[in-house]
């Protein structure tokens, strides 16, 4: 799986002209599921989005404190388009993307343990597969990309 964190001030999900959901202070996560993965790489992904130290300390340290430490909220987006290619030409490819309901299934899943891990209360999400509009204030701005790349993958990333 392979997510893009961002430290947001504010973040919303609109479909069809409906605020879907909304979060204060927190981290917006786009996530897509890659043909290789499964349910581990769903549950490190999102220990990840909960663990990963994105705010200073109270002390003004850098980079001491996390989502669950700030009692933040969490904005979760399935978004497939980040596992595309785009080596040849000026099309992107998608392959590398998880197709249909074994997408939704593990992205449903993900977003499961992040409630698991954070509360249900705290943590929202998009609609899969539907054509949404995210509105953020980006706090820093503070982007971080993240990966859990299943064994066989990684096996072959290494051969390249």
């Amino acid at each position: 799986m392979k997510a893009i964190l961002q430290r947001v001030l504010s973040a919303s999900v609109t479909v069809d002209a409906t605020v879907i959901s909304s979060i204060g202070k927190g981290v917006l996560v786009f996530a897509a599921v890659a043909p290789d993965d499964g349910p581990k790489e769903a549950e490190a992904l999102a220990a990840k989005v909960l663990k990963m130290k994105l705010w200073d300390g109270e002390d003004g340290s850098r980079w001491k404190r996390n989502v669950q430490d700030m009692n933040g909220e969490v904005l979760c987006v399935s978004q497939f388009t980040l596992l595309a290619s785009t080596k040849k030409g000026s099309k992107p490819d998608f392959h590398g993307a998880m197709g249909g309901e074994q997408a939704k299934e593990l992205y449903d899943y993900f977003y499961a343990k992040v409630q698991e891990g954070h509360g249900v209360e705290r943590v929202k999400n998009g609609v899969f597969q539907a054509m949404m509009e995210v509105g953020l204030v980006n706090d820093g701005p503070v982007t971080l990309e993240v990966s859990t790349a299943s064994k066989r993958k990684a096996a072959q990333e290494n051969q390249d």
